[in-house]
């Protein structure tokens, strides 16, 4: 439904270090780097995903209510992204767990990226 998601960064390399270790669990890699911006995507696929400067030359800066959801085909894949997002860094929002209020298996976690974005994992899968 749609072609494309960014987000803002102020120091890009830092933001690719981040990206490159927190969304290997769930397959999604670095498909296009550029001196101020990093498109991710699966394997094969196109960049769907992408962290960058912000074009008007500004600072970054989060958007209140705004948050990123990225999909996983499995619980342990959103228990492996909190945790290396932890370990990068990264500000927990919501640890992984079940999130009945949303659907009986609806499983995910949230994180703030090391620019205050808040991304979220989740699996809408029995395991």
């Amino acid at each position: 439904m749609y072609s494309h998601t960014t987000v803002g960064a102020n120091d890009v390399s830092r933001a690719k270090a981040f990206y490159d270790a927190v969304l290997a669990p769930l397959g999604i890699e670095a498909r296009l780097v550029f001196d101020t911006a990093i498109g991710y995507g699966l394997a094969g696929g196109p960049a769907q995903f992408w962290v960058t400067q912000p074009f008007d030359g500004k600072s970054q800066s989060v958007g209140n209510g705004t948050m990123i959801a990225f999909a996983a085909s499995k619980r342990a894949a959103v228990d492996a992204c909190h945790a290396v997002a932890m370990a990068r860094g990264g500000k927990d929002e919501g640890a992984p767990g079940l999130r009945p209020q949303y659907h009986s298996n609806y499983y995910g976690a949230y994180f703030r990226d090391l620019d205050g974005n808040k991304i979220c994992v989740c699996s809408q899968h029995a395991e």
